[in-house]
């Protein structure tokens, strides 16, 4: 008896081990699919909320829905789009953002962006900040963003 509970013991852990592995993998071709490029913060003072942008892309084969964002340089960074409705500029928190298979989406001055309230010292010009981006998959991909000056230079 004492053979044959080592052996069901031994089949569960190699089971539960390679179980582990191939989940593993796949979160992380999940999150290879997703490229962040040219990722930069405009600097402004503390009390006043600095925007955040970059290029997300989805390589892969189904579309793929941002839900949030992290970095250590914003007390907290949230998605944000800015639009024009008649003349007048407004702005609107969005709790995510579709990326379509093969799809690329620019979060520029004007439009989509992050908005990082209470910003840290860290968010100051000629830095680099780490940002994770969220996926509602439950993937992240995080990239390095530029800190520019309130000119965006």
């Amino acid at each position: 008896m004492a053979k044959a509970n080592t052996f069901h013991n031994r089949t569960l852990t190699i089971f539960s081990l390679a179980a582990l592995a191939l989940l593993t993998g796949l979160c992380s071709a999940q999150a290879a699919t997703i490229t962040v490029t040219g990722g930069w913060f405009r600097a402004l003072p503390a009390a006043v909320p600095s925007g955040g942008y970059f290029t997300v892309h989805n390589g892969g084969d189904t579309p793929q829905t941002l839900t949030g964002a992290q970095s250590p340089a914003c007390g907290t960074l949230t998605l944000h789009k800015s639009t024009n409705h008649g003349g007048a500029d407004t702005m609107e928190h969005v709790n995510s953002v579709d990326i379509a298979p093969g799809g690329t989406l620019a979060f520029a001055p004007g439009g989509y962006h992050l908005m990082c309230m209470d910003s840290k010292p860290l968010l100051k010009p000629g830095a680099s900040v780490p940002v994770t981006l969220s996926f509602a998959d439950g993937g992240k991909v995080t990239s390095n963003f530029t800190v520019r000056n309130a000119a965006g230079k």
